[in-house]
């Protein structure tokens, strides 16, 4: 599990999920509209849009926002047309930050991001500066709780899974190419596997280790994009011991 899955686990167990509920909520929305749009509002046609709903549902999103949600996309009722940016630059320790942004203003969208870099030890680079740095793979997270490791493997690689880990407390974390996301996410939730989490992720095929002087300030500009309102993934290529990571989460 890379650096950036841990923190997202630790901050997870301490509730700063549930703390941003309502921004969470706002994040799913704009997946939804902007899959919608792109793909049409039939899910069982827009792998996509199929995804962002089951990701609404895991945080209990009501059905109503969902559709509502579609519907924007679709055009069916009016709404704002958000425009999807992508930002790339490196933070503390040369790690490699790469931002995907749903916004309806690219202007101030790209001061405000610039703003947040550069006041956290890092800078906005010229596009596709680190893109190149990172690949897209599907990743699921299956709770290990009364689940048979050997089984989870067994399913997930007969379906097309590229490998799976289980390093983690609460899950198995299973990986696979785009091709095979939708089939490997099917066959595991037809044998009642506890998937608790789907979704297609950026990963970079090198790690830069960082040191605890500047694991801190790397967290708090990871954090802050995070937080804003039209930032809706950061991927970064950072590892960090968990001895550090356990230090700055507590």
């Amino acid at each position: 599990m890379s650096g950036h899955s841990k923190w997202a686990t630790i901050k997870r167990k301490k509730g700063a999920k549930d703390a941003a509920r309502g921004k969470l909520f706002s994040k799913l929305i704009k997946e939804i509209t902007i899959a919608a749009r792109h793909g049409g509002g039939d899910p069982e046609g827009n792998p996509r849009l199929r995804t962002a709903i089951d990701g609404a549902k895991a945080e209990n999103m009501p059905w109503a926002n969902i559709e509502r949600a579609i519907k924007r996309g679709t055009g069916e009722i009016e709404g704002v047309a958000y425009e999807e940016v992508g930002y790339e630059g490196y933070g503390p320790g040369g790690v490699a930050v790469l931002v995907e942004v749903a916004t309806d203003n690219r202007n101030r969208t790209a001061g405000e991001i610039r703003h947040i870099f550069s006041k956290n030890g890092g800078n906005l680079g010229e596009a596709g500066c680190v893109a190149w740095m990172f690949h897209a793979q599907g990743v699921l997270h299956v709770s290990r709780q009364n689940v048979d490791e050997e089984k989870v493997l067994e399913l997930a690689l007969e379906a097309g899974a590229d490998d799976m880990s289980t390093d983690a407390d609460e899950f198995y974390e299973v990986r696979t190419s785009l091709g095979n996301f939708e089939k490997v996410r099917q066959a595991l939730a037809a044998a009642g596997m506890p998937v608790v989490s789907a979704e297609v992720t950026k990963v970079a095929a090198n790690t830069v280790g960082v040191e605890e002087g500047s694991a801190g300030q790397l967290l708090r500009l990871i954090d802050l994009l995070e937080e804003h309102d039209d930032v809706q993934k950061v991927f970064a290529n950072f590892s960090i011991d968990d001895s550090i990571l356990a230090k700055l989460g507590a």
